[in-house]
């Protein structure tokens, strides 16, 4: 079964906003890469996902010059597909679902910024869409919201993702697991 990563928000439109002070995980890009690196040594499609809101003159309008990559993310690869959503889920508003569908893709591995947003409806919506997901925990990061903290917001979307929508896993989980595999298809 072929496999995505779907790299969910990480956009420097956070980074200027002043909520970004409080996010759980400030430094969210080193997880990111480490996700892109496996990914790409797999052979893995890896979909780059920005949120817009156009006209909205927020951080999320296109003409504020913040609808763009973390700069620590680097360039996508060509073949690596950019899109633009206006919905929280990356399925809705996009041409997602036909881009997995051509590339025969079953299996999902979802990341980002607003866990409880952004990263946990797409984590839903492409469970109910049949895709096999793996939520990675230490590559999403969100903002404290009312009496919550992010990492409580964090722990209560794990909880309700967790062998319903998604498998949770982390960056250092999923790399171990290649290793072996490697190790095994050696042996």
């Amino acid at each position: 079964m072929n496999r995505a990563l779907i790299v969910i928000d990480v956009q420097e439109s956070f980074r200027v906003r002043p909520e970004w002070a409080d996010t759980l995980d400030p430094d969210v890009a080193e997880p990111v890469n480490r996700l892109v690196a496996l990914a790409r040594a797999a052979g893995d499609l890896v979909v780059w996902v920005l949120h817009t809101e156009p006209g909205s003159g927020t951080p999320f309008d296109p003409t504020s010059g913040h609808v763009r990559l973390f700069e620590e993310l680097g360039e996508p690869l060509p073949g690596e597909p950019v899109l633009h959503k206006t919905s929280h889920n990356a399925f809705t508003t996009t041409n997602l679902q036909q881009l997995l569908t051509a590339r025969g893709v079953g299996a999902l591995r979802v990341c980002g910024i607003r866990a409880e947003q952004c990263v946990e409806t797409t984590a839903r919506v492409a469970s109910d869409l049949g895709y096999d997901v793996t939520f990675v925990s230490d590559a999403t990061s969100t903002d404290p919201l009312g009496r919550f903290s992010a990492a409580d917001i964090l722990e209560r979307t794990e909880a309700v993702l967790r062998d319903r929508f998604a498998r949770i896993a982390t960056v250092a989980e999923l790399e171990a697991e290649a290793r072996q595999a490697v190790a095994a298809s050696a042996g």
